[in-house]
C-alpha cells in the first residue's frame, strides 16, 4: 500500500491565462508551462511554396441554390486566475464560474475539519455566487493518488460536505441546491509524481452558472 507524504514549502506564483476555444471547456491544463516561444498556427508555418491561385468561377466555391450558412457560433472564453501561493484558482467561462481552492488551505492532513482560515475563503465564494444570483451549485472533492483509493473517496467526499456546510449556512434562504460529490483520486489537475502537483491535486471545487446581467 502507498503511504501519504508530508506535503512540502512551495514557492508561490501568478498566473493570468486567457485560453479562446471553440465549443469547448477545459479544465486542467496546469499553469507553469515553458515558453518555447511563440506558436504558430498550423497551416501557417512557412513554405517556399507559391500560394495555389484559386478559380473565382468555379462553381464548387459558389453556395447553392437556396443554401444558407450554418447559425453563428459564440466561442467561449476562459480566464483563468491564480493567486501568489497556488492556494485558490478561479476560472471564468461564458456560462460558468469556478473556485478550486487547495486542501492545505481549508484543512489539516488527512482531515475533514476545517481551519479557522476556511470559513473566511468559503464566504467569499458564497458572496460571489449571491453576486451571480446562481441556483445551482456544485461543490466536488479531490484528492492525490497516495494512499488507498477508497480513502481518498471518502475524505474527498467528506471534505466536499464541510465546504458545503458553510456555503449553505452563507446563502440561507437563497433558495439554492446543492451536487456534492468526491471524486477522490479521479480527474487531476497536475502531475501527481511530484509532491507540487499532488498539492494541486488535493481540492476542493465550487462551480455555479454566470449570471446574466
Amino acid at each position: 500500500m502507498r503511504t501519504r507524504r508530508r506535503p512540502g514549502h512551495l514557492a508561490g506564483r501568478s498566473l493570468a491565462v486567457a485560453v479562446l476555444l471553440a465549443g469547448s471547456t477545459v479544465f486542467g491544463a496546469t499553469a507553469a508551462l515553458a515558453d518555447d516561444g511563440p506558436s504558430v498556427p498550423p497551416g501557417t508555418e512557412a513554405s517556399s511554396e507559391p500560394p495555389v491561385k484559386l478559380d473565382t468561377s468555379d462553381p464548387d466555391l459558389r453556395m447553392p441554390e437556396g443554401g444558407t450558412l450554418a447559425p453563428g457560433k459564440v466561442l467561449d472564453i476562459i480566464q483563468v486566475v491564480e493567486d501568489q501561493g497556488g492556494e485558490e484558482r478561479r476560472e471564468d467561462t461564458n456560462a460558468d464560474i469556478k473556485f478550486a481552492l487547495q486542501a492545505e488551505v481549508l484543512f489539516g492532513k488527512d482531515s475533514a475539519t476545517l481551519s479557522a482560515a476556511a470559513t473566511g475563503r468559503i464566504n467569499a465564494i458564497a458572496a460571489e455566487i449571491k453576486k451571480q444570483d446562481a441556483k445551482k451549485i456544485r461543490v466536488f472533492g479531490f484528492t492525490d493518488n497516495l494512499g488507498s483509493s477508497a480513502h481518498g473517496d471518502v475524505l474527498s467526499k467528506q471534505r466536499a460536505e464541510a465546504v458545503h456546510n458553510v456555503l449553505d449556512k452563507a446563502l440561507v434562504g437563497s433558495g439554492v441546491s446543492y451536487e456534492i460529490r468526491g471524486y477522490g483520486e479521479q480527474y487531476p489537475i497536475a502531475d501527481n509524481s511530484t509532491e507540487e502537483g499532488r498539492k494541486k491535486n488535493r481540492r476542493v471545487e465550487v462551480s455555479f452558472p454566470r449570471g446574466e446581467g
